[in-house]
């Protein structure tokens, strides 16, 4: 027999509003996602001005990554974290054939999204001596003590450079490029192989001068206005395939960076500041180099990067051909 007393209703009744009361008193709680860490390998050297114009401005939180920049002694440890999966990209001005290394050593490390070409008026690259030497022009450097930057690549362009310029029986060592200055003026190597900002510096002070610029153009690929692609900006590919969006917008505003340091290159040079030896006035002397982003290469850009990777094939440094093209990022 159905119970249909009042109390019996009651008490559905109010059964049937405490659950309801329960599901309003419990709500779903929404948290807000935070933004992808991303970790870039990065040196002290003008050519990472998109980079650090991009963090100092904002450009990355906007986008909705988290930037950690992280500083190294040379490009070498870029590309060493980047193996070790202690870093998730290298930023301008990192080696690139650095980073081939760790292409070879681990087949499809990364993807290459913007390099900085350089050259006779895109200056990078140069040699330098003390402001008194006698030494005038590269071939003046036969027999002398020439320190180079830390790690492969410098050293071997180095030594490239000098016997194609007659500089023959130039003995060659690396050295940190923050000491070059410093080695000149004490006398312990004759020249340097060098990348901005040490030409400026040591030309504002006084103490060293340039004897010839774009030096890797000319000696390497054999035309001063050749495009050098001796720094890119990457990410792991790693990090591409398990955070695409995050990479897309990283991309981007990294872009803008480029687009900043391009249109409006007196406004993004205050970015040198904190991240390489330049600081105050010296800020708007140091040349700026070029930048290409993935989708600006032309066939003609791709050639010269190959024929700069295949010097360290025929040099036996790389243990194999590296193609450039499969390196390059595809959006």
């Amino acid at each position: 027999m159905r119970n249909n007393s009042p109390s019996t209703s009651r008490r559905k009744l109010l059964q049937a509003g405490a659950a309801g009361l329960g599901v309003l008193a419990a709500p779903a709680i929404v948290r807000a996602q935070a933004p992808t860490k991303i970790r870039i390998g990065y040196w002290p050297v003008a050519a990472g001005l998109p980079f650090f114009a991009a963090v100092e401005r904002g450009y990355f939180k906007e986008a909705g990554v988290d930037v950690e920049p992280l500083k190294f002694a040379g490009a070498q440890q870029v590309m060493e974290a980047m193996l070790s999966g202690r870093g998730d990209g290298s930023s301008n001005g990192t080696g690139s054939a650095n980073l081939a290394i760790g292409e070879i050593a681990q087949p499809g490390l990364f993807k290459i999204f913007c390099t900085n070409p350089s050259n006779a008026k895109f200056v990078l690259d140069e040699f330098i001596v003390a402001k008194d030497s006698p030494v005038k022009v590269t071939a003046d450097l036969a027999g002398k003590k020439v320190a180079s930057g830390p790690g492969i690549q410098n050293v071997t362009l180095a030594k490239t450079m000098l016997e194609r310029a007659g500089a023959k029986g130039a003995v060659v060592s690396e050295l940190p490029i923050g000491q070059h200055i410093a080695a000149l003026v004490a006398g312990q190597v004759d020249a340097c192989y060098t990348l901005e900002p040490t030409g400026t510096i040591g030309r504002m002070n006084g103490t060293t001068r340039i004897i010839e610029a774009g030096v890797v153009a000319k000696y390497i690929l054999g035309d001063p206005m050749a495009p050098w692609h001796g720094g890119a900006a990457s990410l792991t590919t790693e990090f591409i395939k398990k955070n695409p969006d995050a990479a897309k917008k990283y991309i981007a505003a990294y872009a803008r960076g480029v687009e900043l340091v391009r249109t409006k290159p007196d406004e993004a040079r205050q970015y040198m500041k904190g991240y390489t030896a330049i600081e105050g006035p010296l800020t708007a002397e140091v040349p700026l180099a070029s930048y290409m982003l993935h989708g600006e290469f032309k066939s003609s850009d791709v050639a010269y990067f190959q024929k700069f990777y295949d010097l360290f094939t025929d040099k036996g440094i790389f243990e194999k051909k590296v193609a450039v093209d499969p390196l390059l990022y595809k959006a």
